[in-house]
């Protein structure tokens, strides 16, 4: 049967009085969850697999931790290690919990903050109360508060310190922690020495249980990590820069790829550039706590890999806006930029190859080859040069078309500018009439006034473009900007090589040898300035 719910509103009522488009809407819904739920183990099996396969050595951290944590439980599953050191196992587990990280310098960093910090708060801790002890309980109690106003207010202060803050901010936290509750629980408990004996203890346990994992189980190494991510940054920018020119000259729609610059492998090849300074600083950091990689140096430059970083950062940029003439609104015709293709995919060609050689010289620990800016690269310059100035109406056009089209943009300016008053404005009021026949004029005009400024809100930017495109010389102003740009990056190019060949001279990079008969090693000392600031700018965890 049909039943009034609401004004102007009925709806089916089946026999127990439940209208039918809610008992639908939860069928429908049932329905999904139900699909919902038989996806669920398919989908996250695909999610395993992505992160496993994206790097595996994820998994063999997960291993890792499962071990740590497995073997710190023994401290409370094995009768003999739980009489000896009792409740205070539980602080073993937290620090495996805490401290163990993914790579080997990350984990020994906060492994050994905490356990500085540690040591520090349990000897000053221990300090104040022998002080503490030798005066009465009020005193006691004065001493104890004031000590802990004092060393809390000057650790914090501390913490702001650059140097301290990008090194040892977690190992300020644990001293700050591990002090007041020593200092503090001194007051009422008794033997709080011999507890805070036994916690450091437990935390000893810890932090060598992370450092063994970390160190000797399937290592993972910031420093290699840093250096592979160098390795891959130029080599995405050389895949960046040859995409870009190659899709610049082709014959497909240069706007259909307007929607879809972030699954464009363009953007793909210099997004990892531009992301990545947090990223570097801080594998520099905690690659700045491993051992040595290398025998010949004094200290392995980290630093200078960060500089590497901030170079291709700037290079990154002039990639970018090459990438944004594939996406203009106006662009140069296919005919035009024929002209010009040839010259610009050598030179294209030529960058890639030298981007491609510094990725090379940096993965195998070598000098760049002395001929990585061939002459090739100079003649398809000249032969770019030579391009534009054999078409020179191209890019200054003829000055009678200039000034006509300019004449014609000034005299439309004018016209549209000289229209009387109401004719602007569109609405006049003539009189004021209280009736409704008055309101329904009004209503009318308002209608009337929006739908014009609607339509030249649509036709402006449409005027505008074809008083743009209407200049017989901005045809070929994409294109100018377009070759610009390509040797702006060539111009940029020898920024990178000077850095990385700095980076090869610090390092001590074996001499580059096309045949590898032999292994010729300069090792130079580094400059004192370099060897003083090799961390970066990045405070701990």
């Amino acid at each position: 049967m049909a039943t009034k719910v609401h004004v102007g509103m009925e709806t089916e009522m089946n026999g127990n009085g439940v209208p039918e488009t809610f008992k639908n809407n939860w069928k429908k819904r049932l329905i999904e969850f139900s699909g919902k739920m038989k996806r669920s183990p398919g989908w996250l099996w695909q999610t395993i697999w992505k992160v496993g396969r994206e790097d595996p050595r994820r998994m063999i951290h997960a291993f890792k931790v499962g071990l740590s944590l497995t073997l710190v439980s023994l401290l409370y599953l094995m009768e003999p290690l739980f009489k000896g050191i009792g409740t205070n196992a539980i602080w073993a587990v937290m620090t495996v919990v805490v401290v163990l990280e993914f790579t080997a310098g990350a984990t020994l960093c906060k492994g050994l903050n905490r356990g500085l910090g540690t040591v520090l708060a349990g000897s000053l801790a221990f300090l104040i109360e022998f002080i503490a002890t030798k005066s009465g309980k009020v005193f006691r109690a004065v001493f104890i508060g004031a000590a802990v106003f004092l060393i809390g207010t000057t650790a914090t202060y501390m913490r702001f310190f650059p140097y301290i803050k990008k090194n040892y901010d977690y190992g300020v936290v644990i001293f700050l922690l591990t002090f007041n509750l020593i200092t503090v629980s001194s007051y009422r408990v008794e033997n709080v020495l011999k507890i805070a004996h036994d916690r450091f203890y437990t935390i000893v346990i810890g932090c060598g249980i992370c450092l063994f994992m970390s160190l000797l189980v399937f290592p993972i190494w910031s420093g290699e990590d840093l250096h592979n991510s160098t390795v891959g940054k130029l080599e995405g920018l050389a895949k960046s820069i040859e995409a870009c020119v190659n899709e610049y000259f082709n014959d497909s729609e240069l706007k259909e790829n307007q929607e879809k610059s972030s699954e464009d492998p363009i953007y793909k090849g210099y997004k990892a550039v531009l992301d990545s300074k947090s990223t570097d600083e801080t594998l520099a950091l905690y690659a700045s706590w491993e051992p040595r990689h290398s025998r010949h140096c004094y200290r392995f430059p980290w630093q200078q890999y960060v500089k590497v970083g901030a170079v291709l950062r700037q290079f990154g940029y002039t990639v970018v806006a090459l990438h944004g003439c594939l996406l203009t609104e106006i662009q140069t015709p296919r005919s035009v930029r024929a002209l010009f293709k040839d010259p610009c995919i050598r030179l294209a060609g030529e960058v890639t190859k030298a981007l491609m050689e510094l990725a090379n010289s940096i993965r195998n620990r070598r000098h760049c080859s002395p001929g990585i800016l061939s002459d090739h690269l100079h003649e398809a310059l000249q032969d770019l040069n030579t391009a534009i100035k054999s078409q020179p109406r191209l890019f200054l056009g003829s000055n009678n078309n200039q000034a006509n089209n300019m004449l014609a943009l000034a005299a439309a300016h004018a016209a549209r500018h000289n229209k009387p008053e109401n004719d602007r404005h569109g609405v006049s009021l003539s009189s004021v009439k209280t009736d409704s026949s008055a309101l329904m004029e009004w209503k009318t005009k308002r209608a009337s006034e929006q739908a014009k400024e609607n339509e030249r809100k649509v036709l402006r930017p449409q005027l505008s473009k074809i008083a743009i495109t209407s200049l017989e010389f901005s045809e070929a102003l994409p294109f100018a900007a377009f070759a610009s740009l390509l040797v702006e990056i060539v111009a940029r190019l020898d920024n990178v090589i000077e850095e990385v060949e700095e980076l090869g001279r610090i390092a001590c990079y074996k001499e580059y040898n096309p045949e590898d008969d032999e292994i010729i090693v300069k090792c130079e000392k580094p400059p004192v300035d370099v060897a003083k600031n090799q961390l970066p700018t990045h405070a701990s965890d």
